[in-house]
């Protein structure tokens, strides 16, 4: 068998008890890895190294995971993470943890100093990022030669992985409640699930989804294509990346700096800002409006005033 490190074993007979109530500590390892699938005879196969190896980038050699600090197209700071899916997701977290700026909202229960509860709102939900790491862990094709990046941006992050969604998956199916789970590496997420690392098949992108909302930050954004998978996390939905994401066009991306500098415009503004007819400036509006992006505030004509959603 090839080397396994007894305390991933270890690490995941603690974990998984509640979910694999017939685990137990004194079962060998041989019996645990076979009842997990991950044993080829007496050897792991590639699931089994890559979760219970210490090193299995050294037979894999872009089992990594990146994360880097950008300006732009600057690299301010690059750091690499190898070892068993496991410490990848530990090392990943740990170093997002570092480099996020974290708030404290300190609420009263009771006059007494023990009534105080303080609690940490970090510049994105932990635990999204935390569920999008684990997507990208488990989803992603091992088979593709790169590693999984991490890039972190003033106002933007974004996490990608090799592997494009499967067959019968679409981006639209992702921002449903459940939708249909299709597993490129079920052996992998079926240890994460034991482990109780990861929740019903199918509802972690929703569950991301939920978090942003709860912490009023703009939807996370899903894109993929036939090799990759990306999710988009934004603290400010009006950025110029996130515009142009949107489809916006310059009159409309125009408009919006305008607004963030002025708080409103009306129609008549829209048409002295970008030279366009009312017309044109109508069916723009209309179009922020449509993308959740502004709201129509006042009566119908001059008195009407465009603002930012939920300013």
């Amino acid at each position: 068998m090839n080397k396994v490190e007894p305390e991933l074993v270890n690490q995941f007979i603690r974990l998984s008890k509640q979910r694999l109530t017939s685990i137990q500590e004194s079962d060998s390892t041989e019996h645990i890895l076979t009842n997990l699938g991950l044993l080829d005879g007496d050897r792991l196969n590639r699931a089994g190294m890559l979760l219970f190896t210490r090193e299995p980038d050294k037979l894999f050699h872009t089992v990594r995971l990146r994360i880097g600090r950008l300006k732009g197209a600057d690299i301010l700071d690059s750091r690499e993470f190898t070892g068993s899916l496991f410490r990848q997701l530990d090392l990943a977290m740990d170093r997002l943890k570092s480099l996020l700026q974290v708030r404290y909202d300190i609420t009263v229960k009771k006059l007494d100093l023990e009534g105080l509860q303080r609690k940490e709102v970090w510049e994105y939900p932990l635990e999204a990022l935390r569920e999008a790491v684990l997507n990208a862990l488990i989803h992603r094709d091992y088979s593709i030669s790169s590693d999984i990046q991490i890039r972190l941006y003033q106002d933007e992050l974004s996490i990608w992985n090799p592997g494009g969604l499967l067959e019968g998956i679409h981006i639209e199916d992702l921002y449903q409640r459940e939708h249909k789970s299709l597993l490129r590496n079920p052996l992998i997420a079926q240890v994460f699930y034991y482990a109780g690392l990861i929740e019903k098949w199918g509802s972690g992108t929703y569950r991301i989804l939920n978090l942003c909302k709860e912490q009023k930050l703009p939807a996370p954004v899903f894109d993929a294509d036939e090799n990759s998978f990306k999710i988009h996390f934004n603290k400010d939905i009006y950025t110029i990346e996130n515009l142009i994401r949107l489809v916006l066009n310059e009159r409309q991306r125009q408009a919006i700096r305008y607004i963030k500098q002025q708080g409103t415009i009306t129609n008549t503004e829209y048409q002295r800002l970008t030279n366009t007819s009312k017309s044109t400036a109508t069916r723009d509006l209309d179009e922020l409006i449509q993308k959740g992006l502004i709201i129509k505030k006042g009566k119908t004509g001059r008195g009407t005033k465009y603002m930012l959603k939920g300013s």
